[in-house]
């Protein structure tokens, strides 16, 4: 076999990536997604991400917001990735819950949970947006889940596997949300209140880590503003718009979780409620 045959069987296509998601299988081991040492591999996994979420649409999914990941400045050097990086939220994979939900890890690969802050918006930030703009077009928030996974092997890759692989996005379970004007009267208010909050993450009722708002960007509100810069920066990707709920990253690290276990995330704040996730015990 040529080397130039060799390389084009290593590469993933969107369809390859939709194929291996569908299927909750591991990418082959010789696999890539992008030269990741070529300049602008990054940009170029974002262009195979947004022609995924373009076969997902056509296919009748329907997008329901974004994901935003590796925010949390703590555990850039334990997954090797460096950056915030930005995916698409499903019909097919947001659920909203209360204080207390269920979910199936079917169809998940190698699952791992995120206690986040979850935020909607009532309309789409305005051009050039400060944080002010941002905290102005935002509807509620709600504390929330997001079962992150992974379709390389133990969870090992650089930055352009995880855009190219939905950012990692599986499922996203919101809890129950509040108007963000209950909690704050502006965006100085707000982020300040959320980067001291903390939150305390459960297993079976066992304390696994606690973790602080600050880690996110130094508060999910800034989080939010950052990845409305990326996403408007990027070629192809779709504006922010009402109705659209994202989720900020995770205040701790991913945690590997399985059928059966019970979670739950405790925040400091008394507006944010608490949320809890029971998972199916038998994964289909």
């Amino acid at each position: 076999m040529s080397s130039r045959s060799r390389i084009a069987t290593m590469l993933m296509t969107p369809a390859d990536l939709l194929s291996h998601y569908d299927r909750a299988l591991v990418w082959p081991a010789d696999s890539i997604t992008v030269p990741a040492l070529e300049p602008g591999a990054v940009a170029s996994a974002y262009r195979l991400q947004l022609a995924v979420r373009d076969l997902r649409a056509r296919r009748g999914e329907q997008p329901r917001g974004y994901k935003i990941g590796f925010t949390n400045r703590t555990i850039w050097d334990r997954y090797n990735v460096h950056a915030p990086i930005w995916g698409t939220v499903w019909d097919s994979t947001l659920s909203h819950c209360g204080d207390h939900g269920r979910l199936s890890l079917a169809g998940t690969c190698q699952p791992r949970i995120e206690p986040e802050v979850v935020f909607g918006m009532r309309a789409t930030p305005a051009p050039d947006a400060t944080l002010d703009d941002v905290f102005e077009a935002i509807d509620w928030m709600a504390p929330g889940f997001e079962i992150v996974q992974s379709h390389r092997p133990g969870w090992k890759f650089v930055a352009p596997d995880c855009v190219a692989d939905g950012s990692l996005h599986a499922r996203l379970l919101v809890g129950r949300p509040t108007p963000v004007r209950a909690f704050a009267r502006d965006a100085t208010a707000l982020h300040e209140w959320l980067a001291d909050a903390q939150v305390t993450l459960r297993q079976d009722g066992q304390t696994i880590e606690h973790g602080r708002g600050s880690h996110v960007l130094d508060s999910p509100l800034k989080a939010l503003l950052h990845f409305l810069q990326d996403l408007r920066a990027c070629p192809g990707a779709t504006d922010l718009r009402a109705g659209d709920v994202i989720t900020t990253g995770t205040w701790t690290d991913a945690w590997p979780v399985a059928p059966g276990q019970s979670w739950a995330a405790q925040f400091s704040l008394p507006q944010l409620a608490s949320i809890q996730v029971d998972f199916d015990q038998q994964p289909g």
